[in-house]
């Protein structure tokens, strides 16, 4: 009897390394997640190395037949060659990372880029299911973002497409961890609104999840808030006259706020907007898992099977 074939996705990130097993038929498995050595390096790849052993074994104990493996990554990336050319939060640079998986599990590894991932995700089997034009925004630690148009997400001349955290909303505002100042990711990244909150007198430790639950009964929560969505309007209000999404959806961990964070910013849009109608601005319904989600996605291309891709649930989580 054959066995019923799978593969494995996994979201390689600085603090989280975020895996699972899918069946070809878009079937769930089994999800895991491993915190990130801190040193990233040599550690991170053999942590991601071992990861992608344990679900090819996982897999083989339940009888399932193994396939291919896809994995995504921050930074610049050469899908192509399947290397990491640079991944400062990772300590990664000219990394044959599909070479070094590949010789260690005997699985076909595709790789790609954390975000692009992501949306591939969206666009295949989530919120953004057959929209050819659409952008996702992921709001983390840092901020980011895929530029979907007419079916095809740009890369950009040097693979580094989408780094929307670094445009300038503020000229001359608070200095940036990239060397410029007033950078988006100042003023709207999970990080950024912590810090600023922490700056203003607020109490250490304090993060986003407990600042969004503040806003409305705490005057510094509002204001460091009201600051973060109207920047984020800001960059949005560029990002829609310039490419002219059908949606923009809104991802990573600071997009469990919800409509706390829609509503004020597709208000602010609007007013910036003026002369023509925003487009919906949603959160994405795969939320942390669009990452893994769209690294299974591309193993599936890979191997030939997006065709199967086509018919998986809308609902899918890992």
């Amino acid at each position: 009897m054959r066995r019923p074939e799978v593969v494995v996705g996994i979201d390689v990130g600085g603090t989280t390394v975020k895996g699972g097993i899918v069946g070809v038929d878009g079937s769930q498995v089994v999800s895991r997640s491993i915190p990130s050595p801190g040193e990233g390096g040599p550690a991170l790849l053999d942590a991601v190395r071992g990861l992608v052993t344990d679900f090819e074994a996982d897999a083989r104990d339940r009888g399932l037949a193994p396939i291919g493996a896809g994995v995504i990554v921050p930074g610049i990336v050469d899908e192509l060659g399947g290397r990491v050319l640079y991944a400062a939060n990772l300590g990664w640079e000219d990394l044959d990372l599909a070479g070094e998986l590949e010789s260690s599990t005997g699985l076909s590894v595709t790789i790609g880029h954390d975000v692009r991932g992501a949306s591939l995700a969206e666009r295949r089997v989530g919120g953004a299911r057959g929209l050819p034009d659409f952008v996702l925004v992921t709001l983390g630690t840092g901020i980011s973002c895929a530029i979907t148009a007419s079916g095809v997400t740009r890369i950009g001349a040097s693979g580094a497409a989408g780094e929307l955290g670094h445009t300038t909303v503020y000229p001359g505002g608070e200095p940036c961890s990239c060397g410029k100042h007033g950078c988006l990711e100042v003023y709207a990244s999970a990080g950024g609104i912590a810090r600023r909150y922490r700056s203003a007198g607020g109490e250490l430790g304090t993060d986003t999840a407990v600042i969004s639950g503040r806003v409305r009964t705490e005057e510094l929560a509002t204001r460091i808030w009201g600051d973060a969505t109207a920047a984020l309007a800001l960059s949005l209000a560029t990002l829609v006259l310039l490419v002219d999404p059908a949606l923009v959806l809104l991802g990573g961990g600071l997009s469990r706020a919800g409509e706390t964070l829609v509503a004020p910013t597709l208000d602010r849009l609007a007013g910036e907007l003026r002369w023509r109608t925003p487009p919906p601005v949603r959160v994405s319904p795969l939320g942390a898992d669009a990452g893994r989600i769209g690294a299974a996605v591309l193993a599936m291309d890979a191997l030939g099977r997006t065709d199967l891709v086509e018919r998986w649930p809308a609902d899918l989580a890992l």
